[in-house]
């Protein structure tokens, strides 16, 4: 009982100062009060607002641009072909059930970091012979695979090329060929590189044209194409399918003449091409199968991939 008598007592001590301060507290800012009541007193100079300052955005970069880059994105789960399955249901249910043309002797495949380490001695026992690997996207992200998988295919003995996967709403069309060459999306003329390639496909992250016209889409692909070619030498390869490229383009028919075509389709044949190319030179024909990644077909034979790769 005493003990608790004992803190009942330091309690209300407690409360007892606790009182005399807050009292004493109320009278000192009740003469501060009076004394800046007083004529010819200065008030105190309300504060500053933060100076505003304009908003930035990387070169090139409009504000609608800045934006669409700033939302939350996985660029790992982004590759050639990843969202064609959902704009043609059944393409998951037909991999690998492609009629093989009868001049498409070469067998390939596409891969990015999705595929994580390639087995690539494996991929070329069982015939493959050429490989796109996944370099960047955007104007930000690199695939961390990218050397496993570019290197990897060269040592064991394939044609290889890189390629872009494009996000036209964060950047231009310039700025991204740029970051793409500059981070593993060049060309030599070894024999053993493939043209640089544009993976332009619907948009995983809202409208599937990007929120731009069909004009525009046109003149983003076009600076896209223009400024690999001032940096490499080639005319970009350009992946896409048939039904992107007449719903986002047009049909636009502005690359046939220079951009060799990559083309997407898992119902088994080629199918009607984009406007302009009178052939395919790659065939993306399923998403899984032999092959680690996509499927992929050259029409032609390994001396004609050579001289692609050459430039001839």
């Amino acid at each position: 009982m005493s003990t608790t008598r004992e803190i009942a007592r330091e309690t209300a001590r407690h409360r007892s100062r606790t009182a005399r301060l807050a009292t004493a507290a109320g009278a000192l800012l009740a003469v501060a009060s009076a004394v800046l009541a007083l004529p010819g007193t200065a008030s105190a100079a309300p504060a500053a607002r933060p100076t505003a300052h304009p908003v930035t955005h990387p070169a090139g970069q409009t504000a609608a641009q800045a934006a669409a880059a700033a939302k939350v994105t996985h660029p790992e789960l982004d590759w050639l072909g990843s969202t064609v399955p959902a704009h043609d249901p059944g393409a998951a249910l037909r991999p690998a059930a492609a009629v093989k043309p009868l001049d498409a002797t070469v067998s390939g495949m596409d891969v990015s970091a999705y595929q994580g380490a390639v087995d690539w001695a494996t991929a070329a026992a069982n015939g493959g012979q050429f490989a796109y690997v996944k370099a960047t996207e955007g104007t930000s992200y690199t695939n961390p695979d990218f050397s496993q998988q570019y290197n990897g295919s060269y040592n064991a003995g394939m044609i290889r090329g890189a390629y872009h996967f494009a996000t036209p709403n964060t950047s231009g069309g310039a700025a991204q060929a740029d970051y793409f060459v500059s981070n593993g999306g060049g060309w030599s003329a070894d024999g053993k590189t493939l043209p640089p390639m544009l993976d332009i496909e619907y948009n995983p992250y809202g409208d599937e044209c990007y929120d731009l016209s069909q004009a525009d889409m046109v003149s983003w692909i076009a600076a896209f194409s223009n400024e690999v070619l001032a940096r490499t030498g080639r005319y970009p390869t350009i992946y896409s399918t048939t039904d992107w490229w007449t719903t986002c383009t047009g049909n636009s028919s502005a690359f046939s003449a220079t951009n060799p075509l990559f083309v997407a389709d898992y119902n088994g044949t080629v199918g009607t091409l984009p406007a302009g190319w009178a052939a395919w030179t790659f065939w993306q024909y399923a998403d899984s199968g032999t092959f680690p990644g996509d499927q992929d077909y050259f029409d032609g034979a390994i001396d004609r991939l050579q001289a692609l790769a050459l430039n001839q």
